[in-house]
């Protein structure tokens, strides 16, 4: 269904536009495939979300980790299964923990300089199939990322909702695992992989 769903959109483009190369359709392409199971992995998660009275919270968590996570990038899963599983964990089991979790102010503190720190570090996290490769995009995404952070971390300590500072923090970390070398490294996915790419054009 998917690749019905990207071989008629695709199609359509290229009629229209038959003068993009390439790079361009495969950009193009990993923008559908994103909207795909964007669209198809709301349906499930929504669903069972209201069944369990917490699709606000969900909604929430989903809203702040889109904010960093647009311009973060990071890790997707190779299979639309394994994204769908894993997807639906984390956006229900952790609005149902935020319900129940009190944080002290001042591990509030720590995680939200922890948070900004290794999103300057680690932002934006490429794929193999949309390598960042123009170095001025790399610094341009890493400064919206970082200040996105920073935002989301002021009204993680300025809010009073304990609920709503957890799904914030939540959020910005649901994001940070997923640009982590090691998080890469697990799953055996190449990291930066605009260097490879960047590599493979010298050598050609």
């Amino acid at each position: 269904m998917k690749e019905k769903f990207l071989n008629y959109a695709l199609n359509l483009i290229q009629q229209d536009h038959p003068e993009y190369n390439s790079t361009q359709i495969e950009e193009l392409r990993y923008g559908l495939e994103g909207f795909y199971l964007t669209v198809t992995k709301s349906i499930v998660i929504f669903t069972i979300a209201i069944g369990l009275h917490i699709f606000f919270e969900m909604l929430l968590m989903l809203l702040f980790f889109n904010i960093l996570r647009r311009t973060g990038f990071g890790l997707h899963a190779n299979k639309s299964w394994i994204c769908l599983l894993a997807s639906t964990s984390v956006f229900l089991i952790f609005p149902l923990l935020a319900q129940h979790l009190i944080l002290p102010f001042f591990i509030k503190v720590i995680f939200s300089i922890i948070a900004i720190i290794l999103i300057y570090l680690y932002a934006p996290a490429d794929t193999h199939k949309h390598p960042l490769i123009y170095k001025d995009r790399r610094r341009r995404y890493k400064y919206i990322t970082t200040m996105n952070t920073i935002l989301l971390a002021i009204l993680l300590l300025v809010v009073q909702n304990e609920v709503l500072a957890n799904l914030i923090l939540f959020g910005i970390y649901n994001e940070i695992i997923l640009i982590l070398p090691i998080t890469y490294r697990i799953f055996h996915h190449q990291y930066n992989n605009y260097k490879i790419y960047l590599d493979s054009l010298k050598q050609s």
